[in-house]
């Protein structure tokens, strides 16, 4: 797998002859309108098929690499070369595919109302599907949802449905007071947590995904002692159980975000530990980048020193934001998906950056007069959270949201992991 940055002048059929690659898989690959001129500066994934090469006269293994956009060490590793003198004649594998894939796990979080054909295309590329999500009441009952068909499509594709608990109580708006009701009274969160497991098994649920978020700080030992409860009551019913948690940078951060959520007691206490590293930039910011590779490593580096590197699945966006520069007061920015980002570039004919520092894509643009800055994730941004979670061995990734499919994303995803499937190719409980 290549990744190529589009340059001034570039055409699709200039790029195809120059890797030797069908323009039509190119197209097919990225997601483009071959009608449609390339945006300077984006990121195309560019896959080769491997070859055998035969050496001429004249080569050397520096001019193979540089002529086939390949590593020297790639070709010395592949054909086990113990010398760099090759003799004419000599056959050489040329190789474009993994053959050190890593297994992740791939969890990607989703509405019941997702386009079912959108979906179908992602399914391949993930171990769990967190549908979000039943909300809970002051009563210990829940809400109600209709994700039957997310579930059997899901097990059509081996990936295993994970329901989604949430504190929710308003469109949006997580509560405090709703979850310190349960929490605190182990009636009601027995109440709650048999309520939950009575729909799983109904509706055939793998596992259980609590993401109770701003809760109160003095509640920190009370979620810590609802999880032990939740995980005796649900693994008992054969149910794993996961958490999404706030990314902390330190064990006593301060913030309703953060301190009800201690590392270390979910590391140990669950089976998952879902760090939702991202939105740095978010829907009432400033213009940055939602998930900077710089902080998302600091938070990880934290978190490998409470929680069990294997149970940490890292946050990957897979949106961004269109904001006004500078801010503007009550105005929120505009949520987009990645793709739309490079149809706006390419609308406004602007070309695309790449901050060394975060690691991710961004562009500006005038509209009606105004300032405005996308930041946005591509193909390389992404191969940089991959490495990061394989540098940390990492139990592997969860995506927010799996709504729209990116197809660049899921190519670079699968041309490093080897994607764990934790159910049966007959598993089938609907």
């Amino acid at each position: 797998m290549i990744i190529y940055v589009v340059k001034p002048g570039d055409t699709l059929y200039e790029i195809a002859r120059r890797y030797d690659v069908d323009l039509n898989r190119i197209v097919d690959d990225n997601q483009l309108d071959p009608n449609e001129s390339l945006v300077i500066g984006q990121a195309l994934v560019i896959r080769r098929d491997n070859f055998t090469y035969t050496v001429r006269q004249g080569d050397t293994l520096y001019s193979i690499a540089n002529r086939f956009n390949v590593d020297v060490e790639d070709i010395i590793e592949t054909n086990n070369l113990d010398t760099d003198q090759l003799r004419v004649g000599q056959e050489l594998e040329i190789r474009y595919d993994n053959p050190n894939k890593v297994p992740l796990e791939i969890n990607g979080y989703v509405y019941a109302n997702v386009d079912l054909e959108e979906l179908s295309k992602i399914l391949p590329y993930l171990t769990y599907l967190a549908i979000f999500s039943y909300q809970i009441k002051s009563d210990g009952s829940l809400t109600t949802l209709n994700e039957e068909p997310l579930i059997k499509e899901a097990y059509r594709h081996q990936v295993a449905p994970i329901m989604v608990i949430t504190n929710i109580d308003k469109p949006g708006q997580f509560s405090s007071e709703l979850a310190s009701t349960i929490i605190n009274s182990p009636q009601l969160t027995d109440k709650l947590l048999n309520n939950i497991i009575r729909i799983a098994k109904t509706k055939g649920y793998h596992g259980v995904d609590f993401d109770f978020e701003y809760l109160f700080p003095e509640d920190r030992e009370a979620y810590n002692n609802f999880l032990r409860r939740a995980r005796e009551l649900l693994h008992n019913e054969g149910l794993t159980i996961s958490t999404a948690i706030a990314p902390k940078l330190s064990q006593d951060q301060v913030g309703i975000l953060y301190e009800a959520h201690d590392y270390s007691a979910h590391g140990e206490i669950v089976d998952r530990v879902i760090i939702m590293t991202y939105e740095w930039g978010y829907i009432h910011s400033e213009a940055m980048p939602v998930a900077p590779i710089n902080m998302v490593e600091r938070v990880i580096q934290y978190a490998i020193t409470e929680i069990p590197s294997g149970k940490i699945l890292m946050g990957v966006p897979n949106y961004g934001y269109v904001f006004d520069v500078p801010k503007i007061p009550d105005v929120p920015a505009r949520l987009i998906t990645n793709n739309e980002a490079i149809e706006i570039a390419r609308k406004n004919n602007a070309a695309i950056q790449f901050c060394e520092e975060s690691m991710s894509p961004f562009f500006q643009y005038y509209e009606n007069g105004k300032l405005k800055e996308v930041h946005f994730e591509d193909a390389r941004s992404i191969e940089e959270k991959v490495n990061l979670a394989i540098d940390y061995n990492l139990g592997g990734l969860s995506y927010w949201t799996v709504m729209s499919f990116f197809k660049p994303n899921w190519l670079v995803v699968d041309y490093f992991a080897d994607i764990v499937k934790v159910i049966g190719e007959r598993e089938d409980r609907i």
